[in-house]
């Protein structure tokens, strides 16, 4: 479904209905495995709105696009590679929670992964875990066809017991790429910060956690099996900063 605000009074948003539905995607047959997860629109380079999302545990990147960004979507197909190969189906790890994002250049970058090594297998739905960080990789104007990747978006330097969970998404701001993803721990969204959309990553710090601390009765973090997991993002909007996000 989709909500909108206008952008001088965030706290006043309409409700605009479902725009699209789990089974237009060809590989969704109901039930929790297949389930539709992690939407994320942007807009391509012919003015039209690309939802990327993916299906259970399939492994798989999909597609679907509209004329506006809160009307009917259709479906459109799978991310592939240029030999017609799905994303996903040459070993890599788990295609989890898609990220889009189009440069002021209009190059067009995905970002996917799921990061717990140890993670239990039943949850991974047989495929591998994202052990290296996120997967970045640029896309055709097609909005589907992979140009390059993937590439590993480690980041580096003070992000010890922040590490990559999942939730991959990326902003730009005064020249400088912002790439935001829930953390390991799940009660924080962090952020890393590069010159470059696919490498050179430097640990930021946290944006927002949801631990509860301050609240009545609560003096420390709770547990990362407590809270779940928290999934969002980061936008401008006149000069400001805003942080969306959930607590499971």
């Amino acid at each position: 479904v989709s909500w909108s605000a206008p952008v001088d009074e965030l706290s006043d948003w309409l409700y605009e209905g479902v725009i699209f539905r789990g089974r237009q995607d060809q590989d969704c047959k109901g039930g929790f495995w297949n389930a539709m997860f992690a939407p994320d629109v942007c807009r391509g380079p012919d003015g039209r709105y690309y939802l990327y999302y993916f299906i259970g545990y399939r492994g798989l990147i999909s597609v679907a696009v509209c004329d506006t960004p809160a009307g009917k979507y259709e479906y459109l197909g799978h991310v592939k590679y240029a030999d017609g190969t799905l994303l996903g189906k040459k070993g890599e790890p788990l295609q989890f929670d898609p990220g889009a994002f189009v440069d002021d250049d209009g190059r067009i970058y995905l970002y996917t992964g799921f990061g717990p090594v140890n993670y239990p297998a039943i949850l991974l739905g047989g495929h591998k875990a994202s052990e290296h960080g996120a997967m970045g990789f640029e896309l055709e104007p097609d909005m589907l066809t992979v140009r390059s990747g993937p590439q590993y978006i480690g980041v580096k330097g003070r992000a010890e017991g922040h590490e990559f969970f999942e939730a991959s998404s990326m902003r730009k701001f005064g020249g400088k790429y912002y790439f935001i993803y829930s953390a390991f721990d799940g009660h924080e969204l962090c952020y890393a910060v590069s010159d470059d959309p696919l490498s050179g990553f430097e640990f930021g710090g946290t944006l927002v956690s949801n631990g509860d601390v301050g609240m009545p009765g609560v003096t420390k973090e709770r547990p990362k099996n407590d809270l779940g997991n928290t999934h969002g993002s980061l936008i401008e909007i006149g000069g400001k900063y805003y942080v969306f996000y959930h607590r499971h």
